[in-house]
This record gives structure tokens, C-alpha cells and sequence, in this order.
């Protein structure tokens, strides 16, 4: 009967030695210490939290937390302001253009007022009659 490693795919292989690289290695077991012991029926005697650092931490999160809250307002209150402003202008441009604009309510019509004080036709007709009588 022949040999069954002559038949199979890795029959090459079969008479290649294997060598051990000596960077791998089997760990030593681990052996532990004789005066090892289990942890007790009650671990809370282990849970001791000291007191003392809480104030001095809670006063150093709350001075932090102040400080972070003005700095959000002075923040927002600048912001606010800008958009304001930008508002403003937008408002001021539309004026130029079509005095008494105002989007917000119905649009009326405000007199350009200039240095000189316009009346009306008759106003002038009258006054210049009356300088001619004191002329004459």
C-alpha cells in the first residue's frame, strides 16, 4: 500500500524541517503568592471618600461656571448689538432712499426738512404784495 504523505497535497512539505524561532516562547505559569487572600464579605470599610477637597472644588466649579456665564452674556450682548447695528444701517439706507420708510408699519410720507422753511403760494403772494405797499 503506498504511503498516504506521498498522496496528499502538502507531500513536499512533509520532510521539511521546522525550526523554532527564539523570539516566541512559551510563558512561565504564574505562581502566586502564598499570602494571598479573597476579598472580604463586605468591601464598603474599603469605600472611604475624605470630605475635605469637596469645598475647594465646589467653590473653584462655581467661580468657573460664573465666569463662563458672563462671558456667554458679554458675548451674546455683543452679538445682539452687532445685528442691531447691521439692522440699523439697513434701515437707515431704505430711509435715504424713500423717507419714512419703516417696515413695520404703512409707509408715510415725512417732509425732507432743509434750511430754509417753505410755504405755501398764497403765503408768498401775500408778503410780496405787503412789501410793495411798504415801498411805496
Amino acid at each position: 500500500m503506498p504511503d498516504q504523505t506521498d498522496q496528499s497535497q502538502y507531500a513536499a512539505a512533509a520532510h521539511v524541517p521546522l525550526i523554532k524561532s527564539p523570539g516566541l516562547r512559551v510563558p512561565p505559569p504564574v505562581h502566586l503568592p502564598p499570602d494571598i487572600h479573597p476579598l472580604p464579605d463586605s468591601v464598603i470599610p474599603y469605600f472611604v471618600y475624605p470630605y475635605t477637597l469637596e469645598p475647594h472644588i465646589l467653590t473653584v466649579e462655581s467661580s468657573r461656571r460664573m465666569t463662563l456665564a458672563a462671558h456667554t452674556a458679554r458675548r451674546e450682548a455683543y452679538l445682539r448689538a452687532r445685528e442691531d447695528e447691521r439692522e440699523w444701517r439697513r434701515k437707515e439706507a431704505l430711509r435715504r432712499v424713500a423717507p419714512g420708510f419703516d417696515p413695520a408699519a404703512t409707509l408715510v410720507p415725512v417732509r425732507a426738512e432743509t434750511g430754509e422753511v417753505k410755504t405755501d403760494v398764497m403765503d408768498q403772494l401775500v408778503d410780496q404784495l405787503a412789501r410793495m405797499e411798504n415801498s411805496s
